[in-house]
């Protein structure tokens, strides 16, 4: 799936009246009639065709818009590869009421974006809605902005000549990765005729050649009221959002013309298909997919627990099959959901010292295997509970539901995203065995080398159903419950945490609240050692974290997995030296018994050396396959010459074949003992957010941890600003990748408290930190069409005094050097002049609106709390820091910025094909 970040401009469609009575068009107001009800969710639909559902969720403090257009690469003609696609990029780029919408956008503090995939685009933006006028003014932009771009965007000649090559860097970027190369090779060769078969990012030659005029064309023939569906989520009044949305696209006029339906059909299958990639890497693949029937196909239900089943670690029938015995190193499974019939894709990543032969004919035999080994009860138990389990996580974000809903009304009614999960409950044994036999086998797989055989075997994928007759009477399983109003202002939510220090040493911050689905998020970090005593374990504390989670003393990792499903619970482990931290996602009804399990994953975990093994072979298949990457080998280099350590130094950064050495050297013992002798519960911080008593969760926490010591006493191991690191340029060759990259960066000595930190902040978001609305993005890829991904950063620690500042781009290696000028010369102007007074309160506002709609997010709510924790402050911090960005001057900007960057203590580093441009 393409997912982007685009930009405004100038108007060529006024001629064709499409524009015309801007003025009072707007003034029209057509209410919508209601259509239909369910969970929650309420369709309407306008005179002219468009669609509404409405989302309302006031434990939210956001709300979301989501536009969907029901076009994607399945409705592309010859010559028109990628069209779709890039149109979704010109539609960023203005109409004459929205010049320039990133802009607007970021002002707002927005996060938005627009995707395209096979059966649809889309166009979403979330906003702030922490007040009802707040709420109110958000929402009408987002109405206006969507029904405005909708028709009346300014697709132009310019535009396109620069954002084609933003569009061929992308498709460049993806050229860098063998696996996503096969991908798109084995989906081309699996389908004759229909449009499925074209990756949606197009080919090279249709995204430089396509003329402005068939752009045009094609943005007129789809992208009209009776091809969208709008969706609105979040914390706003249902009678408000139907008034404006009356107002805004109820007045756009309907078309006179009949939409074109696609009706190309596979013909049946009648023999398996190979192709073969050969390009420079460091791991092999082997990839089978096999066609099946459409996401609105019970069927399909099947397909994807099927896929699930064969998928999951450790139980699945892939990882048992070829992991564990060493045939592979890693497998991905999956399907596409579509209004016609899709691929379920087997994959397994195979290391180059092993027989790609054994383990296609391993993969081969696994998954057509199931005449003879039958899905069990207990397979399809599991790949339930897990489904269920990520349904219940999703399904409380109200804004992730806005945008899922796209791809079920792509494929005919986005009311299948209640009755998938419907037949998902309903599945049988029996049916997943059938349909596997059905569609898993050889003649319908696309695979290896064509034979000829006697007796032909043909499958037949059927056609959708009549959704009109299945969905006649669908009701759902009734309302949802939902949370209650949220304040994200960090004084608020002060006063609605609390803090308290537990009898075991870990100090803990919460913050009850309603939330919808009762999700309830925690974040344990436990912090231990301390340089001299972590020395020894510095690459045994990497494996830790994830072997954590693979078994407790009585549970090994499938059970520890299928507890975790049971209980709709997901965890994840991660650390650095020092430190491990658990993310807890999970609900009232079950946290109770979530939190011992947690506790006996940190304290009693069983550490077992098979699961190392498959984790070491991992982890150095990973990084042999990143050994080719420009990306990574840029990322390597830069974190080494920015660290300037001996290898003698806890702080020392190895190289990738160096990194290899060490996960070689790792023993489960080093594990045990780095557990055994350093971790316990006197250092580190809790934070909750979500539907839980403070009290209970506190008492019942203490009580688990209690008598948890260590003898090795604590001391966080510093990492001070290397300022001593002198200004160079690295240059790394990496043959046959078609997109290189580029890195500058330096460190300089000032903490988040610092008085020049604000200044850095807004000086950095002017420069490149806003996305595409910033000097670096208007110029390098707006203007110049040199980079498809471009930004700065700058970021500061809160107790050390190390603040970094760093520039990225991707581009064609032949424009590396342009590149280059052009980021020197936006810095060095930056620099001199510093920014204007419309930057500096267009910034201002974008970067204050962002951290609001941060703090409306409870997965980054409840990071917040623990990072203040662990810096011994409260969020009175980004109150007084969000005062100083207030009042920041332009000359307090330049200042900081002149104080605390020098072009000349710049480490850029490029890596990429560099000896190709210039053949």
């Amino acid at each position: 799936m393409q997912r982007h970040w685009l930009l405004g401009a100038a108007g060529s469609l006024l001629a064709s009246g499409w524009l015309a009575c801007v003025g009072t068009l707007w003034a029209q107001v057509v209410m919508p009639s209601q259509i239909t009800s369910i969970e929650g969710i309420t369709e309407y639909r306008l005179e002219n065709g468009a669609q509404v559902l409405l989302l309302p969720d006031p434990s939210k403090s956001v709300v979301t818009v989501n536009m969907t257009v029901f076009v994607g690469s399945r409705h592309e003609g010859y010559g028109e590869a990628g069209m779709a696609h890039l149109l979704e990029h010109m539609l960023f780029k203005g109409t004459p009421s929205h010049a320039n919408i990133p802009e607007l956008l970021k002002n707002r503090g927005a996060d938005f974006n627009g995707t395209t995939w096979l059966d649809r685009t889309n166009y979403f933006e979330t906003l702030p809605a922490a007040s009802p006028k707040q709420s109110a003014e958000n929402l009408e932009f987002a109405i206006f902005l969507e029904a405005d771009r909708l028709m009346n965007s300014r697709v132009l000649g310019e535009d396109l000549a620069s954002e084609m090559t933003v569009v061929r860097s992308e498709f460049e970027r993806g050229e860098n990765s063998p696996r996503s190369v096969l991908m798109q090779r084995v989906q081309s060769v699996a389908y004759d005729w229909h449009n499925y078969g074209k990756s949606t990012i197009g080919n090279r030659s249709d995204i430089e050649r396509v003329p402005i005029d068939k752009l045009q064309g094609f943005y007129r023939k789809y992208y009209r009221p009776d091809n969208v569906m709008l969706v609105v989520a979040g914390n706003f009044k249902p009678e408000q959002a139907l008034e404006l949305i009356g107002k805004y696209f109820g007045a756009l006029p309907s078309s006179q013309t009949p939409l074109d339906r696609t009706y190309t059909v596979e013909p049946a299958r009648d023999g398996e298909r190979s192709v073969v990639l050969r390009r420079v890497g460091n791991a092999q693949y082997v990839c089978a997919g096999y066609h099946v029937p459409p996401g609105s196909s019970r069927e399909f239900a099947a397909i994807e627990m099927l896929t699930t089943m064969f998928g999951t670690e450790p139980a699945g029938r892939l990882y048992q099959d070829l992991v564990v015995p060493e045939l592979a190193t890693g497998v991905t499974t999956g399907c596409f959901s579509l209004r016609d019939p899709g691929l379920a894709i087997f994959e397994v990543q195979v290391p180059t010292e092993k027989s790609l032969e054994v383990a296609q004919e391993a993969l081969l035999r696994s998954v057509e295997g199931v005449t003879n080994k039958p899905i069990t009860e207990e397979e399809l138990a599991r790949a339930k509970n897990e489904f269920t389990r990520s349904r219940r996580l999703r399904g409380s974000d109200t804004s992730a539901i806005a945008v899922e809903l796209s791809e079920w009304a792509a494929q005919g009614d986005w009311r299948l995203y209640f009755l998938f999960r419907d037949y998902v409950q309903e599945l049988t044994a029996e049916e997943c065995t059938a349909v596997a036999r059905r569609y898993f086998v050889r003649n319908n797989r696309t695979l290896g080398l064509f034979i000829p055989t006697e007796k032909p075997e043909r499958v037949t994928i059927p056609a959708p159903p009549n959704l009109q007759e299945l969905l006649a009477d669908y009701k759902g399983l009734g309302e949802v419950e939902h949370g209650e109003q949220f304040d994200p202002d960090p004084l608020a939510i002060e006063a609605a945490t609390l803090r308290k220090q537990l009898r075991c040493g870990l100090k803990a911050a919460c913050l009850p609240k309603k939330t919808r689905g009762k999700i309830v998020r925690l974040q344990l970090n436990l912090r231990f050692g301390n340089e001299q005593s972590l020395a020894p374990y510095v690459t045994a504390g990497e494996f830790l974290p994830e072997l954590l989670m693979r078994g407790t003393q009585s549970l090994d990792y499938q059970q520890l997995q299928d507890r975790l499903s049971h209980l709709q619970t997901h965890i994840t482990a991660s650390g650095t030296a020092g430190l491990v931290s658990l993310d807890v996602e999970t609900s009232r009804p079950f946290l109770a018994e979530v939190l011992p399990l947690l506790i006996d994953i940190v304290r009693r975990p069983r550490l077992a050396a098979e699961e190392l093994e498959v984790l070491r072979r991992q982890a150095i298949a990973a990084t042999q396959s990143r050994m080719t990457d420009p990306n990574a080998l840029a990322g390597v280099a830069m974190r080494r010459a920015l660290a300037p350590f001996d290898s003698t130094n806890i702080r020392y950064v190895p190289t990738l074949a160096e990194r290899i050495e060490r996960y070689q050297q790792v023993s489960v013992d080093q594990l045990a003992e780095l557990h055994r002798t350093h971790f316990s519960s006197q250092y580190g911080e809790i934070a909750a957010v979500g539907d839980f008593d403070a009290d209970e969760l506190l008492s019942q926490l203490d009580e688990l941890l209690k008598g948890w010591s260590s003898d090795i006493a604590f001391q966080r191991i510093a990492q001070e600003a290397q300022t001593q690191v002198a200004g160079q340029q690295q240059e790394i060759l990496t043959p046959d990748k078609a997109n290189a990259v580029y890195y500058a960066s330096l460190q300089t000595a000032l903490r988040d408290d610092d008085p020049d930190y604000p200044g850095l902040v807004i000086g950095n978001y002017v420069l490149g930190g806003g996305a595409l609305s910033s000097r670096l993005g208007d110029r390098v890829r707006q203007k110049e069409g040199l980079s498809y991904a471009i930004g700065s950063s700058f970021n500061s620690h809160p107790i050390d005094r190390r603040g970094s500042f760093t520039v990225f781009a991707i581009t064609n290696p032949a424009n590396r050097d342009a590149v280059s000028k052009a980021i020197a010369e936006e810095l060095n102007k930056l620099l001199s002049d510093g920014i204007t007074d419309d930057e500096l309160a267009a910034a201002r506002d974008g970067y204050l609106h962002s951290e609001q709609l941060n703090r409306s997010h409870d997965e980054n709510l409840v990071g917040l709390l623990a990072s203040t924790i662990f810096a011994s402050r409260d969020l009175s911090y980004y109150a007084n820091f969000e005062h100083a960005i207030r009042s920041l001057t332009r000359q307090q900007v330049l200042q900081a910025l002149q104080q605390h960057l020098d072009p000349n203590r710049l480490v850029i580093i490029t890596a990429g094909d560099f000896a190709a441009k210039s053949e």
